[in-house]
């Protein structure tokens, strides 16, 4: 193997929404799980609506939201060159390129052609550890999406809610015990807030949340029953199963 080889980075292909959506992604570093496919089955877009997917990585949301909802049109910012390039490419590779493009930018400098309220939904999978909590990885990419940089919490649902119009919905993922830090930078900016935990099996803490906001919509925040992932012998169960394999939308 050339020096050139070995500086290369590897990459794997796999398989989201039982094999609907191919996506190639790093070897090493950050690996899409489950999150991004249940965040973007939280959205409730329909046919030529426009999305905008926020730090959308290799772009493995934005892919599900367009295979689950025909017709609709999705744009993903991201900030890392190289994502970027993935992004695109696993555009291509699913034959998206009418409905989905990608674009460089950073949310605290975002590029001029994004325009506030432009959007009809917003999705985002904001880095789940904050700043100076934790220990950054060794691999950069991975540190990047899972430790807040400049952008802290409040600065993602601030972008968020400005990029949607009125009435459309803004939808996170995150870290079931960080609920109180994103309830509290929602609070005063945005109407009906619905809270969705997602349950890794009966009897334990919800590990993830979905939460959605619809702006300029006053309505009282909900806490929604969720879904339970796993049965006791650590199977999906069917509700989870129809959203990670068959691409079912989840109805918050």
């Amino acid at each position: 193997m050339s020096e050139l080889e070995a500086d290369e980075p590897s990459f794997t292909d796999d398989h989201l929404l039982g094999g609907r959506i191919r996506l190639r992604q790093p070897a090493v570093g950050y690996r899409v799980a489950i999150d991004p496919v249940f965040l973007a089955a939280a959205v409730p877009a329909e046919p030529h609506q426009l999305v905008l997917d926020v730090g959308c990585g290799a772009g493995a949301a934005m892919l599900c939201l367009a295979a689950r909802v025909p017709h609709s049109r999705v744009v993903g910012l991201e900030m890392q060159r190289d994502l970027v390039r993935l992004a695109g490419d696993n555009v291509i590779l699913n034959r998206l390129e009418a409905r989905a493009s990608v674009m460089i930018g950073d949310l605290l400098h975002p590029p001029p052609r994004l325009s506030p309220g432009a959007f009809d939904h917003v999705m985002a999978n904001p880095p789940y550890n904050e700043r100076g909590h934790t220990t950054p990885t060794a691999a950069a990419g991975k540190s990047a999406a899972t430790v807040e940089g400049d952008a802290g919490l409040g600065d993602w649902v601030r972008f968020s809610l400005a990029m949607v119009r009125p009435n459309g919905t803004v939808t996170f993922i995150h870290r079931g015990d960080r609920i109180d830090a994103l309830i509290g930078h929602i609070a005063g900016r945005a109407g009906e807030v619905v809270v969705f935990p997602l349950w890794p099996g009966e009897g334990k803490p919800a590990s993830r949340i979905l939460v959605r906001v619809r702006k300029h919509v006053a309505a009282p925040a909900r806490l929604s029953s969720g879904l339970v992932l796993h049965q006791a012998d650590g199977r999906l169960t069917p509700a989870a199963d129809s959203v990670l394999r068959e691409g079912r939308g989840l109805n918050l």
